[in-house]
């Protein structure tokens, strides 16, 4: 039972906002995560998705990939329709030797959208979830029959977002659907991801670990902002850095026997939060609160 600390590319380039990192090479990327400590790192809309040009290249680096992000629409499409729409991104973690699968809900999302202000979040009523909650444990059964951890990520803007939110999500879904447990995006949408963890541990298969800047939150909401613009006031930062209580995180992750990768994740504007400094203070607090919390890392 071990713990691996990977990372984020989305401090380089960040998919949801080209212009963020446009210039920024991937082999620079590659490289810098590499330096500054990390063991993996997740899939970004600029990796190669042939599988053996996408191994030899993590290869040069000393990378695993640890996974990647997948944008669902099991609202607006069967099961067997999501199946089939999956194949091609399941099939690449597989030959990359990935253990988890990270799926979202994104057919009515609107975090991607500029304009939108994140008040206008989906709601799903209680028809909607026990439905929704059916279609997704039928996946979740087959991607863990594909022998990968189904990790469901919360995500402001989304239709899991909230505490109410996420309450409903387990009600309605069987064991197999396990989550990305997301700290930033816990803290903002309301859930104490501390007791998230003690209170459904054998749900948590996925972490990724982003501190907040709470009063920019704040202010983004009062004014009604959406949540890229929240990105680019910088709501949210790497562990160390913001509101959040990584040694309590870390407590109950170590309580809960957890084993797997822990993923420093801060979408921020590049240009001004260098990705290598702030990746050099995440990893360090993370490092540090998870040895005092006696979680025991693979290289240890």
């Amino acid at each position: 039972m071990s713990i691996r600390f990977g990372v984020s590319p989305i401090a380089w380039i960040n998919d949801d906002m080209p212009e963020l990192g446009a210039g920024t090479r991937l082999e620079d990327v590659l490289a810098e995560a590499r330096d500054i400590g990390f063991e993996g790192i997740e899939l970004g809309g600029r990796f190669p998705r042939d599988p053996v040009e996408l191994t030899v290249l993590l290869a040069r680096f000393r990378l695993a990939l640890v996974g990647g992000w997948y944008s669902a629409s099991l609202l607006t499409r069967s099961v067997d329709e999501e199946l089939a729409a999956m194949q091609t991104h399941l099939a690449l973690l597989k030959a990359l030797g990935c253990g988890v699968f990270i799926h979202a809900e994104t057919s009515n999302a609107i975090h991607g959208r500029r304009t939108c202000p994140l008040s206008r979040t989906p709601r799903l009523g209680p028809v909607d979830w026990a439905q929704f909650g059916a279609k997704l444990t039928q996946v979740a059964d087959y991607v863990v029959a594909a022998g990968l951890r189904f990790a469901y990520h919360h995500h402001l803007g989304t239709v899991v977002e909230s505490g109410p939110d996420l309450e409903q999500f387990l009600r309605a879904t069987g064991p197999s659907v396990g989550l990305t447990v997301d700290t930033g995006h816990a803290a903002l949408g309301g859930v104490d991801a501390v007791s998230l963890i003690r209170a459904h541990p054998q749900r948590v298969a996925h972490v990724h670990c982003k501190d907040v800047r709470g009063k920019v939150f704040q202010r983004l909401t009062q004014e009604g902002g959406s949540f890229l613009t929240g990105v680019l006031a910088g709501m949210f930062t790497v562990p160390g850095d913001g509101d959040l209580d990584f040694a309590a995180v870390m407590q109950a992750l170590s309580q809960i026997g957890y084993s797997g990768w822990i993923v420093v994740e801060a979408e921020q504007d590049p240009a001004i939060a260098g990705p290598g400094d702030y990746g050099k203070l995440g990893l360090a607090t993370l490092r540090r609160e998870a040895a005092a919390a006696g979680l025991r890392t693979a290289q240890s």
